[in-house]
């Protein structure tokens, strides 16, 4: 991983608390941001910066990044499928039910432990637990992420997400009859009702969330095989915008029907598609995944019937 060390960034736009746009220009979570401003770690013209300290656009920032931690990652030879690697990144066409990184405790399995066995270096932004990952997919959601394997490139993909100039497209199988194209922007924050969830919640409980979806294909049983692409990435974005609308995603745990049709280990969500713009090169880049085989299946037997 990277030395710890001081990077300046400046504000593209007004933010009403530190934490927020110290998490998005750095492309951490809102909690490393928090720590790193409670440390005094994050400076305006010398002077320590407050969590809830509103920021203005245009203004500059600096940030230094603490030396990583020893903890209790280690490097396991998990079959991983790296779609495309150089020295600035690696494309991963992640399997579901492999969780992306460690978390309550439990530091082994994850897609984190492969990368640490099979690339030479990642990012240290993210800290230890969480090195080279600028964003996430969940555990039973299969598809494609990128790693950084510097922190110049981490803050870059960062940048881009942010920007939403990385676009991320995702597949999936839906309940009912999906209206043809659309946009759904909500809230979304943890559930009042069950924490291990999240819900479109009233807007001082959450966070914005935006995406938009196109029909690719309906089956006569009552089914609609749907294109997203995220605006935002929240925890359980598509997941909660499907259940939301009143489609939910077949074979979800979570937020889909207690009655399920298919014998499935998960939601039948597949990110398919990943824009970027290389952090060095500036080259347009384009990666593509095709389903899992026992998505394929489900729909060969839809499309049998």
């Amino acid at each position: 991983m990277n030395a710890a060390g001081k990077t300046a960034f400046s504000a593209e736009k007004a933010y009403p608390r530190a934490d927020l746009f110290v998490a998005e220009a750095l492309g951490i979570s809102r909690s490393a941001a928090k720590k790193l401003l409670e440390e005094d770690r994050v400076t305006k013209g010398g002077a320590p910066v407050k969590v809830s300290h509103p920021v203005a656009a245009g203004e500059l920032y600096e940030a230094e990044i603490p030396a990583p931690r020893e903890a209790d990652l280690t490097p396991q030879d998990i079959p991983v499928d790296i779609v495309y690697e150089d020295e600035d990144i690696a494309v991963i066409n992640k399997p579901q039910g492999l969780t992306v990184h460690a978390g309550a405790g439990n530091y082994t399995g994850t897609l984190v432990n492969a990368l640490l066995y099979r690339l030479h270096s990642l990012s240290s932004i993210n800290g230890v637990v969480r090195p080279g990952i600028v964003h996430r997919i969940d555990k039973d959601t299969s598809g494609l992420l990128v790693v950084a394997k510097n922190d110049e490139a981490h803050r870059s993909l960062a940048r881009q997400i942010a920007e939403k100039s990385c676009a991320r497209e995702y597949l999936a199988l839906c309940e009912g009859r999906f209206p043809e194209s659309g946009r759904v922007e909500t809230y979304i924050g943890r559930s009042p009702a069950d924490r291990k969830k999240m819900a479109v919640v009233p807007k001082e409980k959450g966070r914005l969330a935006a995406t938009n979806w196109q029909v690719v294909k309906r089956y006569a049983e009552g089914l609609t095989l749907v294109r997203f692409s995220l605006e935002t990435g929240r925890t359980h974005q598509i997941r909660v915008h499907c259940r939301h609308l009143g489609f939910p995603i077949v074979g979800d745990p979570l937020y889909g029907s207690k009655k399920q049709r298919f014998r499935l280990n998960g939601q039948l969500l597949h990110a398919y598609r990943l824009t970027l713009t290389h952090p060095r090169t500036g080259e347009r880049m384009s990666f593509e995944a095709p389903l899992p085989a026992y998505f394929a299946d489900v729909l060969q037997k839809l499309t049998e019937e």
